[in-house]
This record gives C-alpha cells, structure tokens and sequence, in this order.
C-alpha cells in the first residue's frame, strides 16, 4: 500500500485547505464538525483538554469524513510524537518551534531509523491497522505531514532557517503567542503583529514550504489566503456554539444575556 496522506499531497500541490479548529474535546462534536465539509480538522491537544485516548477516539470519529485530521501536540516530545503517529495521526502541528535545531529534532521524532529515532511499534497499532497494512514500514516516513508553529520573535527570526529543515512540511504562524511576545498580549489584530505575520508569510511561501494560521476574521483570513497561505482555519468550535448560544439568549433573554456578556468583557480576553 502506497503512502497515503491527501492533506500533505495537497500542501506539496499548493491546494488551498480551508479548516476549523476544534477545542472542544469530544469526538460527537466533531464528528458534527467533520460533516461541514472543511478540508481540515485541527484536533487541539495543547489548549484544549485532550489526551491520547481522547485524540484516538476523535480519529475514529472523523475518519468516515473527507475532512483530514490534523493534531495538535501539547508539546515536541518524542515520546508523545511516537503515542500520537501509532494511533494513526499522519499530519501533526507542533507549538513553539523556535530554532531549526528543534526542527530538525521533530522531523527525526517522526522518522523510522536510520533516518530518525521513532520507536517501531506500528504492528499493534492504528496506523497500520494492526498488521493489515503490510508495508506499512516503508511507507510511513513518506505518510507523515510535520508542521510547526513559529509564535514568537526568536522563531521570526530564525524562520528561514526554520523553513530550511527537509522534513518540514508546513509552517504554522500563531497569532496569539507571536503577539504577547512582541509585547501586545491579546492584540493580534495590532498593525504591527498583523505586518509581522504577513512577512512572515511571504517568507515561508518563497521557501516553498507551506504557511498556515488560524484566524475567525474572515476578512483576515481572506487577505491571508491571497497572499498565498495554503492551510487557514477559519472558526473554533467552542466560539462557534458560544456566539450562537449567546445569540440565542440575546433573542430571548436580552437582560440576562446582556449581564453575561458584561461579566464576559470585564475578563482579560484571549485571542486563540
């Protein structure tokens, strides 16, 4: 069986994927997510409270779907990569890579010796569905997809380098972070993070390397797929159910709904 991952196919093609992040943790919610349509979906396990099991049973649930899995890690650990890709994630997202050193160590985390240091265990695993995929050692460097986050100053300025590694496959700009290291926390959409995302964008389009973002402005998101990103998320799940469910309270329940959003606001708020 030939190495299969139609969202790393589409990255190499420069095929615009359109995404949603989904924070919610449970797979009902994104198996709901998974009939939408998108061509990606971004299983969060750094921000959001899921484990390996939680992550395994998500997989499942969207595995009927066209949508792709993509993973998020908490971290870069080796370990967990290796947890992660034998429950059968292909395409992983990793936060806070900010050398090409720490690069080039996830690229080895995700390869099998010689050409990496990922534990060989797949014949009891997901991934190569416990045996049936009988080739599945051959094929499974080429199958995985690695993504990294660049979020902050020392990422920007070692992107090139970052976009340097073989191996990587993407890079991911994270607004959030990339903005409280510049110093305006909770400010991504401030002129001066919003000029550093879209050089940083440029940077990693020239490299031939994939860049990515989230984003729930679709005017931002628009403007980033112009200038030529190829995996955008678009929406959050849990921000999706919470604008609507406020939307709904407001119709009916105006006084109460206006004293929640108030409590709401007087909270430092977060961009994702």
């Amino acid at each position: 069986m030939p190495a299969n991952n139609p969202f790393k196919t589409a990255l190499a093609a420069r095929q615009t994927q359109i995404g949603l992040w989904m924070s919610a943790a449970t797979p009902y919610l994104a198996e709901v997510s998974a009939t939408a349509g998108f061509d990606w979906l971004l299983i969060d396990g750094e921000h959001a409270p899921n484990d390996v099991r939680t992550i395994l049973q998500t997989l499942q649930a969207v595995a009927p779907y066209r949508s792709q899995p993509v993973v998020r890690a908490v971290a870069g650990e080796t370990a967990l990569i290796k947890q992660l890709l034998d429950i059968g994630a292909k395409t992983l997202l990793v936060p806070m890579v900010d050398t090409a050193e720490q690069a080039a160590a996830l690229v080895r985390a995700t390869r099998y010796p010689p050409h990496g240091v990922r534990g060989v265990g797949s014949a009891v695993g997901r991934v190569s569905q416990w045996s049936a995929r009988t080739d599945y050692l051959d094929v499974a460097d080429d199958e995985v997809c690695l993504l990294v986050q660049a979020e902050t100053v020392r990422a920007m300025q070692n992107l090139e380098a970052i976009c340097a590694v073989d191996g990587v496959d993407g890079v991911f700009i994270g607004p959030a972070d990339l903005a409280a290291s510049m110093g305006h926390r909770g400010k991504p959409g401030h002129p001066e993070v919003q000029a550093e995302i879209e050089r940083a964008m440029r940077t990693i389009i020239a490299s031939g390397k994939a860049a990515g973002t989230l984003t729930s402005d679709p005017t931002l998101a628009r403007r980033y797929l112009e200038i030529g990103c190829t995996f955008v998320a678009t929406g959050v799940d849990v921000l999706l159910f919470a604008g609507a469910a406020r939307k709904l309270a407001a119709e009916f329940l105006p006084d109460r709904a206006n004293a929640s959003n108030d409590a709401a606001s007087s909270r430092p708020g977060a961009a994702y």
